[in-house]
């Protein structure tokens, strides 16, 4: 079986510039990513996916594959996510190489570490899942949400007004952080059924703003003095 990580890091970044590149706890952030694809050892090929020479050359110091630039549709901001991954399967496979599994990793998830990729690797093999992917469960529960309507505030659900949370079914939220798959012989990739990696909450930080940031490293510190 041969596996890709490919670390998908678009240069543009409008509201925290060059952020899959920024120094975050010491380090170009995307460093994090490419450092735990290549201690987790699972991955026959490590790129990064990218139309920025800065962040190529970055990638590259740090390990990483560059073999090409993103073509001018995958560099625009109308490309989605699937669009990348389809482009770098099918560049490989112009040069006769192909792979059976593929984890798209985001540049912007130091929370990633080589263990859990090696977990998410075994967990995709073990099972009759299309994918993994790492999850958080929401910290109250959804089913006990508020909407305003008219200026009031009302139960989403009030059916479950008197109900104990420990009685609620968990629910889970997508951590942002890798998506392991695996791929067909024509290249494509099924998100039927997604298996999980739970991931706790101090390891999930969604970064979109200054403040995100912040509270990123700060978690991302926690977690070391944890290892």
């Amino acid at each position: 079986m041969s596996s890709i990580a490919i670390i998908t890091a678009r240069g543009g970044s409008k509201r925290i510039p060059k952020k899959n590149i920024r120094n975050f706890c010491g380090h170009p952030i995307i460093e994090y990513s490419i450092k735990a694809a290549l201690e987790s050892g699972i991955f026959d090929e490590i790129m990064v996916s990218t139309d920025s020479e800065e962040i190529a050359e970055i990638a590259r110091r740090a390990g990483a594959n560059v073999p090409f630039l993103r073509s001018e549709f995958t560099s625009s901001d109308f490309a989605t996510t699937k669009d990348v991954l389809n482009e770098v399967l099918s560049c490989y496979a112009q040069n006769s190489i192909r792979f059976d599994e593929m984890c798209c990793l985001y540049p912007t998830a130091p929370f990633v570490t080589a263990q859990k990729l090696r977990d998410a690797h075994e967990i995709l093999q073990k099972t009759g899942a299309d994918s993994v992917m790492p999850v958080e469960q929401f910290s109250y529960p959804p089913q006990r949400s508020l909407v305003l309507r008219n200026g009031l505030l009302e139960y989403q659900y009030p059916e479950n007004f008197s109900k104990r949370s420990q009685d609620l079914e968990p629910i889970y939220h997508d951590c942002g952080q890798f998506y392991f798959y695996r791929v067909s012989e024509d290249l494509s990739f099924r998100t039927d059924s997604f298996a999980p990696i739970i991931v706790p909450e101090t390891e999930v930080q969604d970064i979109d703003h200054e403040d995100d940031w912040v509270i990123a490293e700060m978690k991302y510190q926690l977690m070391m003095k944890q290892v």
